[in-house]
């Protein structure tokens, strides 16, 4: 048993922790990326909660599952579930984006127990994590290396070449979570640069895909836990920008906006209340 399941009852009570420290932090530190980082929390407490093998006390233990962050840029859902894992104190995340932290807006290794690589310049996250996986496969090291990425990063080449690396070697240790908010920077992935058929692309590209409701705890567990040897894995997870909060939800605004102190009151108050 691992220190959450001390603390939470199910994966679904750690994903609103998850989502209210999200909403904290960020309105204290005048951040953004709202919306971004509350598409992903479910995924986190799913993975942190049920799935990964991980040693907050000795995070460097060759044994632990890698978790590759891609969408640097929503990374305070990131922090949020390493404090409640243990990897260090939650009282830092108070302190998150601001002067002296090492909670940086934008995913940092150097400084943060639990984080893997640097994060924000998007499409990076994937091919680190091949080059991890292969090297962990060389050594026949049963870890696994997971990659929560965005939709809109899959705009980028160095995507689609890690892509085609990761299945000529054959890294069935490597899955690929991708956020389907169907939101990006300045509007709706479909229009920026169409995706679609995104899970026909990744077939084509020789991984196991698996689409799934990226909210939904039991059927992520499932296709994280679904598997085809010699292949890597694609899920794509179907969410919704902003999850949780009724006027955050499918909004392009909350990708940069703050949560001032009537919004945030109202933001948590759907959260820890009920009101979703």
């Amino acid at each position: 048993m691992n220190d959450l399941h001390k603390k939470y009852i199910d994966s679904a009570a750690l994903a609103v922790k998850i989502r209210t420290e999200i909403l904290q932090m960020i309105h204290n530190a005048h951040g953004s990326h709202t919306g971004s980082a509350l598409s992903a929390a479910d995924i986190l407490a799913v993975l942190y909660y049920s799935f990964l093998n991980y040693f907050p006390d000795n995070p460097d233990d060759d044994r632990r599952d890698r978790v590759i962050f891609s969408k640097g840029h929503g990374g305070a859902g990131l922090y949020a579930v390493l404090a409640a894992a243990g990897f260090f104190q939650e009282e830092e995340l108070t302190a998150y984006c601001q002067n002296g932290s090492f909670l940086s807006g934008h995913v940092n290794s150097h400084q943060v127990p639990g984080v893997e690589f640097s994060t924000g310049s998007l499409g990076h996250g994937l091919p680190v994590a091949a080059g991890i996986a292969y090297s962990l496969k060389m050594r026949k090291n049963p870890a696994r290396v997971i990659v929560i990425m965005g939709d809109g990063e899959c705009d980028e080449g160095a995507v689609w070449e890690a892509a085609l690396f990761a299945a000529a070697h054959h890294l069935d240790n490597l899955t690929v979570i991708i956020d389907r908010n169907r939101i990006q920077a300045l509007g709706n992935t479909e229009d920026i640069m169409p995706l679609e058929p995104l899970a026909g692309k990744w077939q084509a590209f020789n991984w196991y895909t698996l689409q799934t409701d990226g909210h939904d705890h039991i059927r992520l567990l499932e296709a994280l836990k679904e598997n085809l040897p010699d292949k890597p894995k694609c899920i794509i997870a179907d969410t919704v920008k902003g999850k949780g909060v009724s006027f955050m939800e499918n909004q392009l605004l909350w990708h940069y906006r703050t949560p001032d102190g009537e919004q945030l009151f109202r933001a948590l108050n759907e959260l820890t209340e009920g009101g979703r």
